[in-house]
């Protein structure tokens, strides 16, 4: 940990930073939760609400210190250096020119967001008892150890840190591999081993409110900002770089999605709008501070066609990613992490030559060996876990009664709206109402 001296203006442009990340945790909430069907809005909305406990208590026994303690070999950080946080408490704990726990507050609501991001591809059909379990798991084998890759840099916490940051040295300004590849990744695995949703393609699974949507939209949009402005952990040159190219990606991307679907569908449709943006928010996610602003426009609008155009491969390939996690943080985190390799601008803060500015193919290499190790770990890891938790916990879905009257009562004894007619068992009411059953619908082996 440095010992510099605490600047009053970077700790709380640090503080207002980790607050709006937060934020976009809810608002991712309301972004899937508007996508499903009304009788599973609450259940969506569970599903990001009880990740900012599960991930929030992991990361103060042990999760910031698999993350940012002494590594082993480069590959996670000991666990016992700051278990309990204890030891960040006081003014002599500094990382950079912030408080150390504020850098902690920080990190944990990429923590929150990262392993919250994953449950769009399982909505309508996951138990919610599974997900809990397989949020907390995620996290520890998966998401603590791939950040200690990318964010533990050596001597900015502990001496030594992971061998992305290090090693390699890559360019991953925010997170594109950390954080949106590697729950892309793991969000392809679940709707596999899950399957489809019992109707689909038969019946129709059209968002229920696209208000919600765009609302949930303009949140991750505003918390984005912290997102990445706020990596620089100092209220500097670089965050306002960051700033403007979080501007820049995301009006490109969505601009680019809405052409698409015109030329593809005929109409430019909210839906689309709102999906462009996240589309463009992530690709310029781990290229925030090495791009220009011409070259953040270029990534926003290659991420809203790539990820316009990927969503039509999950009918092609047959698998159910219900809310389009793969399409969309998956294929845009490798957009803008390989774009890295050919628009970084030595003239930006993060001072990386890519290809089209006379650097050759070094850093394009160094970009797609990163993206490809934390793909494969990803997808390795979620496997074990999944198939591990199926196993013990009879099944990762709900049952075919359940996901046909809604998970929202089934799970929750709520609903959503007030109209609903399904059986409600909270508060020690009960409404009787028969349900016929569907025919059984196997998870995939």
């Amino acid at each position: 940990m440095n010992a510099a001296e605490i600047s009053a203006g970077d700790t709380a442009w640090v503080l207002a930073s980790a607050a709006l990340v937060l934020l976009m945790t809810l608002g991712l909430s309301f972004f899937y939760g508007g996508m499903v069907r009304a009788k599973s809005v609450l259940n969506m909305v569970m599903m990001s609400v009880v990740t900012m406990g599960i991930v929030g208590v992991l990361w103060v026994l042990f999760g910031f210190s698999m993350v940012f303690g002494e590594s082993f070999g480069g590959l996670v950080g000991n666990p016992l250096d700051f278990a309990g946080l204890s030891a960040l408490m006081g003014p002599d704990a500094v990382v950079g020119t912030v408080p150390a726990l504020a850098f902690v507050g920080f990190q944990a609501a990429f923590a929150i967001i990262a392993v919250a991001l994953v449950s769009g591809a399982v909505a309508d059909r996951m138990k919610f008892s599974a997900w809990v379990v397989f949020a907390a798991a995620w996290a520890v084998l998966v998401y603590f150890p791939v950040a200690h890759w990318v964010f533990a840099f050596d001597g900015s916490v502990s001496e030594t840190g992971g061998f992305i940051a290090n090693t390699l040295g890559a360019v991953d300004f925010a997170g594109g591999t950390a954080i949106h590849i590697n729950a892309g990744a793991a969000a392809l695995v679940l709707a596999v081993i899950l399957g489809p949703r019992i109707g689909l393609g038969s019946t129709p699974m059209r968002p229920h409110n696209l208000p919600l949507v765009m609302l949930g939209a303009g949140l991750l949009w505003f918390g984005w900002f912290g997102f990445n402005a706020g990596s620089a952990l100092a209220a500097d040159h670089v965050a306002a770089h960051a700033w403007v190219t979080t501007l820049a990606a995301p009006a490109a991307g969505m601009l680019a999605w809405l052409v698409v679907e015109k030329i593809r569908d005929g109409r430019p449709t909210s839906l689309g709008a709102a999906s462009g943006i996240v589309a463009g928010l992530v690709g310029i996610t781990p290229a925030a501070a090495a791009v220009s602003p011409v070259g953040a426009l270029v990534i926003g609008a290659l991420s809203g066609v790539g990820s316009a155009l990927a969503i039509g491969l999950k009918n092609k390939l047959g698998y159910d990613d219900s809310l389009d996690v793969v399409g969309v943080h998956l294929v845009a985190g490798l957009i803008g992490t390989l774009s890295i390799g050919f628009l970084a601008d030595p003239a930006a803060p993060g001072e990386a030559q890519g290809l089209l500015y006379g650097g050759g193919f070094e850093l394009l290499g160094i970009e797609a060996l990163s993206s490809l190790a934390v793909l494969v770990y990803s997808i390795v890891m979620t496997t074990v876990i999944a198939l591990i938790l199926r196993g013990i916990m009879g099944g990762l879905r709900v049952t075919a009664r359940e996901e046909s009257s809604g998970i929202d009562v089934a799970a929750h004894a709520e609903s959503g709206y007030d109209y609903s007619q399904t059986p409600l068992t909270a508060r020690g009411v009960t409404r009787s109402v028969v349900i016929p059953a569907p025919a059984p619908v196997q998870e995939v082996k």
